[in-house]
C-alpha cells in the first residue's frame, strides 16, 4: 500500500511524530482523569468552604463568635488539644496548599481521618488559636490514591502500546530489508518497491536492488560462460572416445586414455551441477525418507553398502531433485573414501516451536584435520592428503549451496573412532533455531 502524501516521508519526521502522538495523547488522558476526578473537585470546595467559614468567624465580634462557631461546629482548640495530623498522599499537600491559598502562607492544618475525622486549622493572619472544624468522610479519602495509580498506570500502558505501534511501524522496513536478504542469499530473486517506504530508505533499496540485479547478472554470464565451455569441450572428448573404441586393442595405453576421457566428463558435470545450482526447481511437499530410499537403492543392489537408520519425518517443502543431488554427492564421497561401513540416518530435532531435520552420512574412513573443517566447503577445496586429492573440490560447495536453498546448513564432524560425519540440518518451519546441533 502506497504511503499517502500527508503522512511523514522520512525517519526524523516520523520519530518527531511518533513522540509528539505519545505525549499529547498522555496529557489528554491526564485531563480527562482530572476532570472526572470527584476527589479533587470536592476538595477544593470543601477548602474553600472551611476558609469562608474561618473568615466569617474570625471578623465577627466575641459575641457573635459564639453563634456562628454554634452553628457551623467549630471549636477553640489551645496546647495539647491539637493532635499530630494523619498523611494520605497527595491529599493532604494539596489540601495543606489549597488553605494556604485561601487564609495565607503561615496557615497550618492538621488533618485526622479516624476516630473522629476533623480537621484543625491554625491561621495566624485571621487570629490566633487553633479552630476545630468537623470533617465528613467523604473528602480527602486516603485510599483514593489507588485509584490515582491505577488510572496513570493505565495511561501508561496506553501511551506504551501507541509507541509500540508507531515504531513497528518505523521498524517494517529494516525487517522487509532483513528478509529480502535472506532471500537473495538463498538464490532467490527479490526486489525491494521504493513507493512505500521513508525517503532514508529509499536510496538502500535502490542499491539493494541493484546489487540483487547485479548479482543475478553475473551468475546468467557465468552459467552462459560454463555452459558454453562445457559444451566446447565435450565435442572433442566424444571424438576422442570413438578414436579410441576404433584403435581396438591396438594400444596399450587406450584403457587410461578412455578413463581419462570419463573423469573429463565427471569434472564437466560438477561444474555445471555447481553453476546449476537448483535455484529454479519448483517446491514440493516430499517425504524425505522416501527420497532416501531413492537414493540408497542403486548402491544396495548387489550388497548392502549404505545402511539405513531413518525415524519418521513428516513431508515438507523441499526440492527433489537438489535434495537427490545433495544426498547423492554425501554417500558417494563417503564411499570413495570409507569403501564400507557407510550410514545414513535421518530424524526430528528441536522442540514443537521450532523442529528441524538432521540428515547425516557417516562413513569410518580417514578424518580430516579439525583446522581444515571449516574451509573444507569453499569451492575447489578437497580436503586434506587423508581424503585424497582426486576430484574438482566442488562436491561439499554443491551440498553447500542445496542446504542453504532450503534454509538449512551443513557440517563436517570426526567421529570418535575414526570416519566422518555430514550432518545437515534442514527446517520443518520457517527458519532453522539457533541452537540446532
Amino acid at each position: 500500500m502506497k504511503t499517502p502524501l500527508w503522512f511523514p516521508q522520512s525517519f526524523f519526521a516520523r520519530t518527531l511524530w511518533l513522540v509528539l502522538i505519545v505525549v499529547l495523547f498522555s496529557k489528554a488522558l491526564t485531563l480527562v482523569y482530572l476532570l472526572m476526578n470527584e476527589d479533587v473537585l470536592v476538595d477544593r470546595q470543601y477548602s474553600h468552604g472551611v476558609a469562608l467559614t474561618l473568615r466569617a468567624y474570625w471578623a465577627a465580634d466575641e459575641e457573635n463568635r459564639e453563634q456562628i462557631a454554634e452553628a457551623a461546629g467549630l471549636i477553640r482548640v489551645t496546647g495539647a488539644g491539637v493532635p499530630e495530623g494523619e498523611q494520605h498522599w497527595p491529599y493532604s499537600e494539596i489540601y495543606q496548599r489549597q488553605m494556604q491559598a485561601e487564609l495565607g502562607d503561615d496557615t497550618e492544618v492538621r488533618l485526622r481521618i479516624h476516630a473522629p475525622p476533623a480537621l484543625w486549622v491554625n491561621a495566624p493572619s485571621l487570629g490566633p488559636g487553633w479552630l476545630k472544624v468537623p470533617l465528613y468522610p467523604h473528602p480527602l479519602r486516603g485510599q483514593k490514591i489507588w485509584n490515582v495509580l491505577g488510572w496513570f498506570l493505565a495511561i501508561g500502558l496506553l501511551s506504551t502500546a501507541s509507541a509500540w505501534i508507531f515504531v513497528r511501524q518505523l521498524n517494517q522496513p529494516l525487517k522487509r530489508l532483513v528478509f529480502a536478504a535472506r532471500q537473495l542469499g538463498q538464490g532467490r530473486s527479490v526486489r525491494l518497491p521504493i513507493s512505500d517506504t521513508p525517503s532514508e530508505m529509499t536510496e538502500v533499496y535502490r542499491a539493494f536492488n541493484q546489487m540483487a540485479e547485479d548479482v543475478e547478472q553475473a551468475g546468467r554470464e557465468r552459467e552462459l560462460m560454463l555452459a558454453g565451455v562445457s559444451h566446447d569441450l565435450r565435442t572433442p572428448l566424444t571424438r576422442l572416445r570413438l578414436s579410441l573404441s576404433l584403435m581396438g586393442n591396438d594400444s596399450d595405453l587406450s584403457d587410461d586414455m578412455v578413463r581419462d576421457i570419463e573423469d573429463m566428463d565427471a569434472i564437466l558435470d560438477q561444474f555445471l551441477a555447481f553453476i546449476r545450482d537448483g535455484r529454479d526447481e519448483p517446491v514440493e511437499e516430499v517425504d524425505l525418507n522416501d527420497l532416501i530410499y531413492e537414493v540408497v537403492a542403486p548402491y544396495n543392489q548387489h550388497k548392502e553398502q549404505v545402511r539405513l537408520c531413518l525415524e519418521p519425518i513428516p513431508p515438507f517443502p523441499l526440492r527433489r531433485v537438489s535434495l537427490k543431488r545433495m544426498l547423492g554427492n554425501l554417500i558417494g564421497n563417503a564411499l570413495h573414501h570409507a569403501g564400507k561401513g557407510v550410514e545414513v540416518a535421518a530424524y526430528v530435532s528441536g522442540d514443537q516451536s521450532a523442529p528441524y531435520v538432521v540428515l547425516s552420512v557417516l562413513d569410518r574412513g580417514a578424518g580430516i584435520d579439525e583446522s581444515e573443517l571449516e574451509t573444507i566447503f569453499n569451492p575447489f577445496i578437497r580436503g586434506d592428503r587423508a581424503r585424497g586429492g582426486k576430484g574438482t573440490g566442488l562436491g561439499l560447495a554443491i551440498v553447500k549451496r542445496i542446504a542453504a536453498q532450503h534454509g538449512g546448513n551443513v557440517e563436517l564432524r570426526n567421529r570418535s573412532g575414526g570416519g566422518i560425519e555430514a550432518r545437515v540440518r534442514l527446517p520443518l518451519g520457517l527458519l532453522l533455531p539457533r541452537n540446532a546441533v
